[in-house]
């Protein structure tokens, strides 16, 4: 055995077990990079970004072993966004040219963002359906469209990434079930309370941003 496959095999040895699956190392440290991103993004910190990077490099893997593939491939889109995303952070401008700030998305871009979803999904699950062997392609296919214009709101600091990201988190919660990760589902349920916490923190800092 390789050093690279003795080190994919330990990632991915159980660390414990619950509720009768196996938790592994590879989940634990996705875990914790994942919750720590999320905090930093409530707080508008740039470093939110690589640690999406890598959570998501952890989770591809993750899901690949459990044949979740629009999740697994959606990890990868991921690390490309979040490259995007701090790059945004760092340095995108407004429509106006000024800095970024926290805002909200007009009425016509939230009507937009809805219909793009909505229709994205049923093809996302055609894909999945069609083209892998992917036990739960149509329940798999939300998050991934969901999640998609979650990180583009999020990289261009609308607040409505945050109501995006309840959604897709309590569905989510649903999806992980049915494959029996217990630690992921406990992470996107702290992902969804997170998320209301970070939509609260968003608005107020959008109304004093227009006082």
């Amino acid at each position: 055995m390789s050093a690279l496959q003795a080190a994919w095999a330990a990632a991915f040895s159980p660390a414990f077990s619950a509720w009768g699956s196996p938790v592994t190392w590879a989940e634990i440290v996705a875990f914790v990079l994942a919750v720590w991103m999320v905090v930093l993004n409530i707080r508008v910190n740039p470093l939110a970004w690589p640690l999406a990077m890598a959570s998501s490099v952890l989770y591809g893997a993750l899901f690949i072993e459990y044949g979740l593939y629009g999740e697994a491939g959606l990890q990868v889109v991921f690390v490309l966004v979040a490259a995007w995303g701090w790059w945004e952070w760092l340095h995108g401008r407004q429509a106006d040219g000024g800095a970024l700030q926290v805002r909200h998305l007009g009425p016509r871009g939230r009507w937009t963002a809805v219909l793009a979803t909505l229709a994205a999904w049923p093809a996302m699950g055609w894909l999945l359906a069609r083209y892998t062997d992917s036990t739960v392609p149509w329940l798999d296919a939300f998050p991934t469209v969901g999640s998609l214009l979650g990180q583009w709101l999020l990289g261009r600091q609308y607040v409505e990434n945050w109501p995006a990201w309840v959604v897709v988190n309590v569905v989510s919660v649903a999806l992980f079930a049915v494959k029996g990760l217990w630690l992921t589902v406990l992470l996107y349920a702290l992902f969804a309370a997170m998320a209301l916490l970070g939509w609260r923190s968003w608005a107020a800092r959008a109304a004093t941003a227009r006082a």
